[in-house]
């Protein structure tokens, strides 16, 4: 290490260079960060849904969830089980165990559940999924005192409108019941026409649909034929034949019932400020930017709501960048202020040239950990910064410590490039098992398991690479920069020399009168001290 140390101290242009290509890796690297609110991890887990229409949880637990839990209880890698049964509904999440694939368990999970031949008639055919966490950004609300089928549409059109841009994939309509067509049957008119219920269930299945008729070969080609008949409006449904009798006359749906055209009956309601609105949740995927996913969406809103119809509000809310700026604002804030307190502070007693190459080592430090955050699989995210604010106040302590060596020789008359080296050489071996000591206390945040795990590691891995590039600057890049200042003058000049020289005589009379005496009362009582 001591030979390292002198290469690059006597080899400025190593030193520098290696200075630039960390600086040009982490410039060039900022573009393409990942920024989100936090950081990606999969759950790690598999879900079982099963509809059972018109059951009580009771029979739902019974019918649906113990039998799929007795299915695939046994199965190697899944740590727990955890049923729910709901009024029509029930689930069975499985929890696999750190080092298994979820989608081989899955695929195990889907065979088992399709083997069972014990479920409930009524229920619907199982649906085995992963699940995925999808990650929030923004909402809008599209509000106004106007019918459901308004905002549904105006909601759908915006929807459109933003999966148009390059960053935004996902975007669900939700707080809108679905559409439906409902068909209430006349008992009176059942009765006239003597109607059965199956009867008119058949003759919906039977018409409402497409089928294809095969192909026509021709000499000039081929011609598919289809036969279209799939009803979509209630219009539509009520066209439907139900009978035709020997004379012709044909009864249709609409003779013996009432078919509405409307929305699903759910007992959920959105409203906004107090009017009725349809929500709109935007999300991230991938490597999109959850900071230019909301600045596309707010700059939309804006535009959109000049060609609107009066009385149509929309309104941006809950939206999770905030809270990633005002992160991001804290480290700036923090950061400046921690760059200027401390080349204030060094610059009070030490050379102003040396205090800003120690104080170059934040700068330094944090884009060097910038330019390694891709390889590590970490974005600019709440965690990510957190854990910047945390290494910041340390960051800087082993360049303070050698620059503070390498100037305490230079006060002894020895040349710079000697000092430099001599002083750094001095203080490398504390300095080195410091930052490693760091580490320590760090690195077990990366054995943790499970999906918190996933989400810990992030912090150790800023403050491991950012005190490593810490390391680096003050062992390698700063003995070159302090050897090469000028011969230092043992009277200081100009205003800045008389104020240096004033706290210099001031910090010297603490050391040699209350310090010294304290460490020495200390020393002599001991067992006191302890």
């Amino acid at each position: 290490m001591n030979k390292l140390i002198a290469w690059f101290a006597n080899n400025s242009v190593a030193a520098n260079l290696l200075m630039f290509i960390v600086i040009a890796g982490g410039l060039l690297t900022i573009g393409s960060l990942k920024y989100e609110v936090f950081p990606e991890a999969t759950l790690d887990m598999v879900r079982v849904s099963v509809l059972y229409p018109g059951a009580a949880p009771e029979e739902v637990e019974e019918g649906v969830c113990m039998r799929i839990e007795e299915a695939i209880q046994d199965i190697e890698g899944i740590k727990e089980l955890t049923a729910t049964a709901r009024e029509n509904t029930g689930s069975v999440t499985a929890e696999i165990q750190t080092g298994y694939d979820a989608k081989d368990i899955m695929d195990e999970i889907k065979s088992r559940v399709d083997a069972i031949t014990s479920f409930p008639k009524e229920i619907e055919k199982p649906v085995v999924a992963e699940l995925v966490r999808r990650v929030q950004v923004i909402n809008v609300a599209v509000s106004g005192q106007t019918d459901m089928y308004t905002l549904k549409r105006l909601a759908e059109d915006i929807r459109d409108d933003l999966l148009r841009y390059d960053n935004i994939t996902q975007v669900t309509v939700s707080a809108i019941p679905p559409y439906e067509i409902a068909v209430e049957l006349s008992e009176k008119a059942m009765r006239r026409y003597k109607l059965t219920f199956d009867e008119v269930a058949n003759a919906i299945r039977r018409f409402s649909l497409d089928l294809p008729g095969g192909v026509v070969r021709a000499e000039g080609g081929e011609i598919l034929l289809r036969t279209k008949g799939q009803a979509y409006h209630a219009d539509d449904f009520a066209r439907i034949p139900l009978r035709v009798s020997a004379d012709g006359a044909t009864l249709y749906l609409g003779d013996v019932a009432k078919v509405i055209d409307g929305f699903a009956e759910t007992d959920a309601q959105a409203r906004f400020d107090g009017v009725p609105a349809a929500i709109l949740q935007v999300f991230r995927v991938g490597n999109e930017s959850a900071l230019r996913i909301a600045e596309d969406v707010k700059s939309y809103i804006a535009d959109k709501q000049r060609r609107l119809p009066e009385g149509i509000r929309l309104t941006t809310w809950q939206d999770d960048t905030r809270i990633l700026r005002s992160r991001m604002d804290l480290l700036f804030r923090n950061g400046r202020a921690g760059l200027i307190l401390v080349f204030l502070v060094l610059a009070l007693f030490l050379k102003l040239r040396l205090a800003g190459w120690v104080s170059f080592g934040i700068v330094f430090s944090f884009i060097g950990s910038l330019w390694l955050l891709p390889g590590l699989d970490v974005s600019i995210n709440l965690l990510s910064l957190f854990a910047f604010i945390v290494v910041l106040g340390i960051v800087v302590d082993d360049a303070i410590v050698i620059g503070e060596n390498v100037y305490s020789y230079m006060e002894q008359g020895i040349s710079p490039l000697k000092a430099a080296i001599k002083g750094t050489q001095q203080v490398a071996v504390p300095v080195i098992f410091a930052v490693l000591t760091t580490f320590a206390a760090f690195v077990p945040l990366l054995l943790v398991e499970g999906v918190f795990g996933k989400f810990m590691r992030v912090i150790p891995l800023v403050v491991i690479s950012t005190l490593s590039f810490s390391l680096v600057e003050s062992l390698l890049v700063l003995p070159s920069h302090l050897g090469h200042m000028k011969q230092h003058k043992e009277h200081k000049e100009g205003w800045w020399g008389r104020i240096q020289s004033r706290f210099d005589r001031w910090l010297k009379h603490v050391v040699d009168t209350y310090y010294k005496n304290s460490l020495e009362w200390a020393l002599r009582y001991r067992y006191i001290t302890l």
